[in-house]
């Protein structure tokens, strides 16, 4: 398969051309194929949401499970009463707070919605993205895309067309390139069947802006550190997911033991001939040696580590680096969103480096 790849940018947004792009992609979707496309998130492979063959395509491209739900994505408020079986306040309340944006919603779907977009569940996913083309295209594809994200089962989320063409060129019919995400990780997922609001994933809408709006919100211990042996409430997060080709681990604690680990952890491995990266911020990232070092951006601005986590990962892939190690981040805020991509990146593996300094010294 032929993937076409047609960029759509502000500048040339309202021409005939980039119309008539879109134009071309809705009737793609209509016609139950395949089309990836740009969120203020991260990539998204679209299919029909209405139709079971869509979804199947879409399972089949990625390779994902058939039990890891899609999110149906529209671009009207009133386009959601039809997809569900009722609208509780809590929905409303939300969709007048963020939507669009980077909020996905649980309900109870309606007979409309397959069980194959659903993973099987008597529940839908649903959000409004906050970006141009997307919406364009929600509307003229008729006005449900089903879509995860734009890369192969298992691999970083895209944050560029070029790494959705990476994974999914020769899969998909068309790639609709609008540059970087500007947020550069999934929605945040709150469940709305519970009595209690729950976070199923964390993004870049926190437990505390959810909150704000609702009162209590519980978040689901499944996808926390400590929570890391408990099933997941949502079927896809059982998944290893954004994982790098080369071996990931976190090393926490306070700062100067953390790089000091790190480099340990470095003389080790070129020791071994292995090529290491590291994954820094900007305060630490001079303080590395013997390694490719990335820099996340600001830790006390962690929305740039959530643009740049992806983008970073992948950019290792394409230095064919062995291992990978990656200073741990807050686990409040957006700061959570990102050491919860991280966790599953890396497989659970993290370290402390304080205990490890405690296990050497008894050695001694």
């Amino acid at each position: 398969m032929n993937t076409e790849i047609f960029k759509i940018t502000d500048e040339n947004r309202n021409t005939k051309a980039a119309e008539e792009t879109i134009e071309k992609a809705g009737k793609i979707l209509q016609n139950g194929g395949l089309v990836a496309f740009p969120t203020e998130t991260v990539y998204g492979l679209g299919g029909d949401a209405l139709n079971p063959e869509s979804s199947r395509k879409i399972y089949a491209a990625k390779g994902r499970p058939s039990d890891n739900p899609l999110i149906v994505h529209i671009c009207r408020w009133e386009d959601l009463p039809p997809i569900v079986k009722e609208i509780p306040e809590t929905a409303r309340r939300l969709a007048d707070a963020f939507w669009p944006g980077p909020l996905t919603m649980i309900l109870e779907k309606s007979d409309r919605v397959p069980k194959e977009t659903t993973g099987g569940l008597s529940t839908v996913a649903v959000r409004m993205p906050n970006d141009k083309t997307a919406l364009s295209l929600i509307r003229e594809a008729g006005g449900y895309i089903a879509a995860p994200s734009a890369n192969l089962s298992g691999r970083p989320s895209p944050t560029l067309a070029k790494y959705v063409q990476e994974d999914l060129g020769g899969r998909i019919e068309m790639i609709l390139d609008g540059g970087q995400a500007c947020i550069g990780l999934e929605s945040t997922i709150v469940d709305l069947t519970e009595d209690v609001p729950m976070i199923l994933r964390p993004g870049y809408i926190t437990r505390e802006m959810l909150s704000g709006v609702l009162g209590e919100v519980k978040v689901d211990r499944a996808i926390l550190p400590e929570g890391s042996d408990i099933a997941p409430k949502a079927p896809g997060m059982k998944y290893r997911h954004y994982a790098p080709r080369a071996e990931l681990t976190i090393i926490a604690g306070e700062e100067s033991a953390v790089v000091r680990r790190i480099n340990e952890l470095v003389r080790e491995a070129e020791e071994k001939g292995l090529c290491c990266g590291v994954i820094a911020t900007e305060k630490t990232a001079e303080r590395y040696r013997g390694a490719l070092v990335k820099n996340a951006g600001d830790r006390e601005q962690e929305e740039m580590a959530a643009k740049e986590l992806y983008r970073i990962l992948r950019e290792f892939d394409e230095e064919a680096v062995d291992v990978i190690y990656s200073e741990a981040f807050a686990e409040s805020g957006i700061g959570q969103a990102v050491m919860n991509r991280l966790l599953k990146a890396a497989g659970h593996r993290i370290e402390n480096a304080e205990m490890m300094q405690k296990r050497k010294c008894k050695k001694l």
